[in-house]
């Protein structure tokens, strides 16, 4: 007798994990990848490609822009909405859905948020780089949980999921702070088709509509709208994430009597091999299934993918190529904006961490295990999660016109999220043993 396979199904949060896991070590490739091209004799190639102009539309109306902006405010906005499906997700079911399971995760996300911009701030101050005081605050969760992949059963699930939650709430304040701080000269009329665009969506959520199709053409008009209006396009996609519906199908026992039935005809056609049969039973099981899971979770499943394994690393290809001689990287470590950048990621993230769950424990408003098994792994997610990279060259890219500028930028993020991805990586191997 043959053994039936005993693995359980991954949970959502471990699916989840697996795939931005995955995703950081295409990640790292693709910023490799950039930095090896752009110093190298396809420089040209490499600027040329990403500036050469994309128009869509038509004569009397069109969108055109050079294809790192077609990238930054288009892919991205799919980024976006990812992010803004997973943070309702969390919100409603997840970590975040308890006022005692996101407290931590909230406090410690806004401490790792704070601190980062106070050192940027320090060395900043009243100089012509202050618009940046955002790129530090932020974390790349695909890279976070990647290292994390590294370490294996060293770490537990518990770590995993927290450093998720605080990823969730981090990537809540970025996109907070970009819709108040980072936005162009305001168009009332493309804002008022953007709120026109935004009540037909409350509508439709009010109104139970399941049809993703149907969202995302409204989500479309909602993003050309908000792209015309000064207000980056990229919140369109938070804002449509937050409209899908999350909610269970309203007659769930009609569909699980569509379900058994499929079951049945499935089992009757085994003793009677009949192909239209077949395909009838498959049809209500497909039926059945198809209307039992929420639209959120339908299209936060089908997106992970293109947003992991391609725009992601598209976007990181795109961004992260820097052409510096020696020259050129002496002045950029000589520079307040790439230094700020640097403290801010790492010193500043395990800082405001660290400090928010300490004073959190102390005062009782969260209780955790007097061990210090507990404080080295959150001491060793807090170095985690100063590794920035794509929102912070998001934000980067947001915050400065001047290329000079962006690169002393992308070298501080480049520089202040290895520093803190290895730091991370190596206490929590040399201080954690595998689970055997």
């Amino acid at each position: 007798m043959e053994k039936t396979s005993s693995k359980k199904p991954l949970a959502p949060i471990q699916e989840f994990i697996k795939t931005e896991s995955f995703s950081g070590i295409l990640l790292l490739f693709s910023a490799v990848l950039a930095l090896v091209v752009a110093n190298s004799t396809l420089a040209d190639w490499y600027v040329q490609l990403f500036q050469a102009k994309l128009t869509i539309g038509f004569e009397s109306g069109n969108i055109s822009k050079p294809l790192i902006l077609w990238i930054n405010d288009g892919l991205m906005a799919i980024f976006f909405l990812l992010i803004g499906l997973e943070i309702k997700r969390e919100i409603k079911y997840g970590e975040l859905s308890t006022v005692q399971s996101a407290l931590l995760p909230i406090i410690a996300a806004f401490g790792g948020a704070v601190v980062p911009g106070l050192i940027f701030y320090g060395f900043n101050a009243g100089t012509e780089f202050m618009d940046g005081w955002a790129i530090a605050i932020a974390t790349d969760i695909a890279f976070a949980l990647g290292i994390l992949a590294l370490l294996g059963s060293r770490v537990p699930v518990w770590a995993k999921v927290f450093l998720t939650a605080v990823a969730v709430v981090d990537d809540l304040i970025a996109v907070v702070v970009i819709a108040l701080f980072y936005t162009s000269k305001i168009s009332l009329t493309a804002l008022a088709v953007s709120g026109g665009a935004i009540l037909v969506l409350v509508i439709m959520n009010w109104a139970n509509i399941r049809s993703i199709a149907l969202y995302l053409f409204v989500g479309l008009i909602l993003w050309v709208a908000v792209l015309k209006s000064g207000i980056h396009a990229t919140i369109a996609g938070v804002v449509l994430g937050f409209m899908i519906p999350a909610s269970p199908h309203k007659n769930r026992e009609g569909l699980l009597d569509t379900i058994e039935n499929g079951v049945k005809l499935f089992r009757n056609s085994l003793n009677t091999p009949d192909k239209e049969d077949d395909e009838t039973a498959l049809h209500y099981l497909e039926e059945g299934i198809e209307k039992l899971e929420s639209p959120l979770h339908k299209l936060e499943h089908k997106l992970h993918p293109l947003v992991a394994y391609f725009i992601m690393p598209v976007f990181a290809f795109a961004n992260a190529g820097v052409a510096l001689s020696a020259e050129q990287t002496v002045i950029a470590f000589s520079s307040t904006l790439t230094l700020g950048i640097i403290f801010g990621l790492f010193l500043g993230k395990q800082i405001g961490i660290m400090l928010s769950v300490w004073i959190s424990s102390k005062l009782g408003i969260v209780k955790l295990p007097d061990s210090d098994k507990v404080w080295t792994i959150f001491y060793g997610i807090a170095c985690l999660t100063g590794v920035g990279f794509t929102m912070s060259l998001f934000i980067g890219g947001l915050a400065f016109t001047n290329q000079e500028f962006i690169e002393y930028s992308k070298v501080g993020i480049f520089v202040g999220s290895l520093l803190s991805g290895l730091l991370g990586y190596f206490f929590l191997r040399s201080k954690l043993k595998p689970v055997e």
